[in-house]
């Protein structure tokens, strides 16, 4: 039985079948260990056997009709049974063939087969040849008494059985035949004869056995899967296992004995004293993975010395090892220290007990226990409860209790399946007492079962659709006494909640349009008010299609004849309106894809203009079309006085109430929103700032350019800047060489200063190998750079100076300090230059060919006087930092 986690509650599916390999690795998973030398031998004769499996099983496939036949001969008289097989859809071969004559029921057919088990001797053998005992009841049953729908139905179970002895022999287990088989004498009987069916089944056991005559290894595994079905078809049906509930207030809870018999086995260790020591050590280290969720001698070289001895020699019972063990140390120092009170309680219940807490006075029961007396007084009272001695006893060791071993509840199905995994220790926060808290809190548009899916508002009865919504896994629980809280679409006077009365006024300005046929009109009813009437009957016509079907609808699914009747007076619009809810449109757009509570609520929604109100409305309408269908439903509803007092004999249904989430969703709709709703009013104050900034007088061009300039020296219009077009012009080369070199090291440097140190990259450069800025990059990562401008100072100053030399500016921000700081420590000088040179702001300002020059940045405010000081200082007689000018960008104490 596998779980599937579905936004945040769990989803059970049942696997109806085992197969030896997962058989084998599921026993060796939960004891956690290696698989045994028994388990492997297993698997090897499985794998060995596994050609000839499948051949068996394409044999009997191949053969299966004739399998079934000779069975169906047997056990029917007085025509052929094989007319009445459904035969699976064959496609048609694009080949000429002559057309078969069709087979009419009652005439006797016969088949012929070319393998071993057909033929004329084939029958022969059938004859004299014993198939197994005959039950004394058995007679031969009529074809003609029997009936077409009977035999079809016989026949497709014989062809179920042979099948599924197909599955079982391919995955090497019989689990899948004893789980769907037993069970199914009981109803075979009443519609049937089992002891026919016993005789079938023996003379397909036989016609199966006569295809592997030459094969005693074969014979063997078909003999084999065939007495397990006639063995459990024999068998009476099992009686289900019930869920032991001492307590009053809690359900009574059953689960079918075929979900247990497929569910995953789970091996119950029992300590017994005649048990040898391996086998006693298997046991206690089976206690350990229940009770600390892994074997603590093989992950921790850890145990618990003294209460393995006792338990082993007989001093003390398991019960009594589980409570001393959980008690312990270790189990305190694992599972207790380390959570609060109530999740150290769900984890000592899934430990102890093997589930998780039912109920809220379950918690709180417990809960008080724990705060009083600890640790200690929590397991006492699990060990020592009447349940921990219904299912383990004295000398069981507790297992879990999940899926497939005992009914589970669905006030807890969620925690629980979350409790059961490896990792719940890892989860800090409580699970179960915060949702037994929300219980009393429930939400209007809720489920029993959990919180709505739908897009649309649409959430009362909504029962997870689709596994890939994320409800929530705190259900609400809804009573029949439950009502939900519905908005009308109209003057708040005429609400039906406080005034009955008026069910049949209609809302005017503040809800929907009304479509209602004039008086004069064919269809229209005696009243005395046309206020809302309608001069075309078209109109009212297409108003009850967008009604009924939510839009307007194709012209081929148009009900012409219904509105021909309409137009001639010969039916009412509510007649109409009826007509169009049980036509097949309808049925197929709001029946069909829907299950039947989220159907109604569509449906009611649609023909009365309201959501219903709760569980004791829908009850009925569940119940309704569950004994008379879909269109017993839509009488009901359109015949009920709700109907006939809102809308009468001339109206067409509108939207009366709406739930509110369904007004939120319209209200907060892009494009719904009205002007004054979510609008803040604020008194528009224009700030200091801009007041000052203001221009009162026009201003000419000279005095905008002397206000620019305000404050920059000229040495900005006096910049020059280097850049290299081409590299023939030797001299323009040159210039751009030792306008480098100046950036660089703020000085010219002559060649017997810097000797040979720069020769490779000048010549590349004036070869075209490298671009400016790769020469730029060369010397800043240069020996002589490093020297002058790295190794003397400290970080700060080093960042400023790069700043200088590669940017043209002083250091920005203290972050961008931060920022060059960390790459420096982490990456060093290089890995600085590299940064720099290669930012985005290099590229845009220099590019390729520019030799970086001074910048008079004047953004921020505080970067240009820091520019100025830093280029108007001698960098080697002035070691101050420029950087302290700045503020700092976290303020440190008061």
């Amino acid at each position: 039985m596998s779980v599937k986690a579905s936004g945040g509650s769990s989803l059970a599916r049942p696997q109806l079948y085992q197969t030896v390999p997962v058989s084998a690795i599921s026993q060796a998973e939960q004891q956690d260990r290696f698989l045994g030398k028994t388990e492997l031998s297993e698997l090897v004769a499985y794998f060995q056997s596994g050609s000839k499996r499948l051949e068996i099983a394409q044999t009997l496939t191949s053969n299966s009709d004739l399998i079934v036949s000779r069975a169906a001969n047997r056990i029917f008289t007085g025509g052929s049974p094989m007319a009445y097989l459904e035969k699976p859809p064959v496609e048609k071969e694009m080949v000429m063939a002559a057309a078969a004559p069709t087979v009419q029921p009652g005439a006797v057919t016969y088949v012929e087969s070319g393998g071993g088990g057909g033929g004329f001797f084939g029958g022969l053998r059938s004859i004299f040849a014993s198939t197994g005992p005959i039950p004394p009841g058995f007679r031969p049953i009529n074809i003609s008494r029997y009936g077409p729908s009977n035999m079809q139905k016989s026949l497709r179970d014989l062809s179920w059985f042979l099948r599924y002895v197909t599955y079982a022999i391919v995955a090497g287990d019989p689990s899948i035949i004893i789980v769907n088989t037993r069970g199914l004498r009981e109803i075979i009987e009443r519609a049937c004869s089992t002891d026919a069916t016993l005789v079938a089944l023996q003379e397909m056991r036989a016609a199966a056995k006569d295809y592997f005559r030459q094969d005693a290894e074969a014979q063997a595994i078909v003999t084999e899967y065939f007495d397990v079905l006639i063995t459990e078809f024999k068998a009476p049906t099992p009686a289900t296992k019930q869920r032991q509930r001492p307590s009053g207030d809690q359900q009574g809870l059953e689960l079918p004995q075929s979900y247990f018999n497929a569910a995953t086995t789970r091996q119950k260790f029992v300590m017994k004293p005649s048990l040898s020591e391996s086998e006693k050590g298997e046991i206690i280290r089976a206690a350990y993975r229940q009770l600390f969720e892994r074997d603590i001698t093989k992950a921790y070289s850890q145990s618990l010395s003294y209460l393995e001895s006792q338990v082993r020699n007989g001093d003390i019972s398991m019960k009594e090892f589980v409570r001393r063990a959980c008690q312990s140390p270790l189990y305190r120092k694992q599972f207790f220290e380390p959570f609060i009170n109530s999740r150290a309680l769900e984890l000592a219940f899934r430990h102890i007990l093997g589930r998780g807490p039912s109920s809220r006075e379950e918690v709180q029961t417990y809960f008080s226990i724990v705060s009083k007396g600890g640790l200690a007084a929590l397991v006492d009272a699990l060990v020592d409860s009447q349940e921990y001695a219904d299912y383990f006893g004295e000398e069981t060791v507790p297992y879990i209790r999940g899926l497939g071993q005992e009914a589970q509840e669905c006030r807890n199905w969620g925690m629980q399946q979350d409790l059961f995994n490896y990792s719940a220790p890892f989860r800090k926060v409580p699970q179960f007492i915060t949702t037994f808290a929300n219980y009393d809190r429930p939400l209007p548009d809720q489920h029993v079962y959990g919180s709505g899916n739908d897009p649309l508002e649409i959430q009362f009865g909504a029962i997870f659709p689709k596994e890939t919504r994320n409800p929530s896994n705190s259900p609400a629980p809804f009573s029949k006494d439950t009502k939900r809280i519905l908005i009308h679409r109209g003057p708040g006077i005429n609400n039906q909640n406080s005034n009955p009365a008026a069910r049949g006024e209609f809302p005017g300005s503040l809800g929907p349009k009304v479509f209602r046929l004039n008086n004069e009109l064919p269809g229209s009813s005696n009243g005395a008010s046309i206020k809302y009437g309608e001069s075309s009957t078209q109109a009212v016509i297409r108003a009850a299609y967008r009604q009924v079907f939510g839009r307007d609808v194709y012209e081929g699914q148009r009900l012409k004849v219904a509105e021909i009747k309409l137009e001639n007076g010969d039916i009412t619009l509510r007649e109409f309106i009826k007509n169009l809810a049980k036509s097949e449109v309808f049925l197929k757009t709001y029946w069909t894809p829907f299950y039947v509570v989220k159907a109604i609520e569509y449906i009611h929604r649609r023909l009365l203009g309201r959501p219903t109100y709760g569980r004791q409305e829908m009850n009925p309408y569940f119940d309704l079309a569950s004994k008379k269908g879909f269109y017993a439903l839509v009488d009901a509803m359109i015949d009920s006085q709700e109907y006939t007092e809102a809308f009468g004999e001339d109206t067409v249904p509108y939207e009366r109430y709406v739930t509110p989430a369904g007004m939120q969703a319209r209200m907060t709709r892009p494009g719904t929103l009205r002007e004054d709703i979510g609008k803040r009013v604020d008194k528009e104050v224009t700030p200091r700032f801009i007041e000052l900034g203001q221009v009162s007088s026009n201003r000419t061009e000279p005095d905008i350019e002397f206000r620019v300039n305000q404050g920059v020296t000229v040495q900005r219009q006096q910049t020059k800047i280097f850049k290299l077009l081409t590299t023939t012009d030797k001299v323009a080369l040159q210039n751009t060489i030792r306008a480098a070199y100046r950036q660089i090291f703020e000085r010219d440097l002559d060649p017997y200063i810097i000797q040979a140190e720069f020769t490779a990259l000048e010549s590349k450069l004036g070869n075209g190998e490298i671009t400016v800025k790769e020469f730029i990059e060369g010397l800043g990562r240069s020996d002589l750079y490093i020297k002058e401008f790295y190794a003397p100072y400290p970080n700060t100053k080093v960042i400023e100076l790069g700043t200088k030399h590669f940017l043209g500016r002083a250091p920005l921000t203290q972050k961008e300090i931060q920022k060059y700081n960390q790459i420096l420590a982490t990456q060093g000088i290089r890995g600085f230059i590299g940064a720099m040179v290669n930012s985005m702001e290099y590229l845009q300002l220099f590019g390729e060919d520019t030799v970086p020059y001074r910048r008079f940045p004047t953004l921020p405010a505080a970067n240009f006087p820091n520019t100025e000081r830093l280029y108007n200082k001698l960098t080697k007689q002035d070691k101050e930092l420029v950087v302290p000018s700045f503020e700092p960008v976290v303020k440190v104490g008061g």
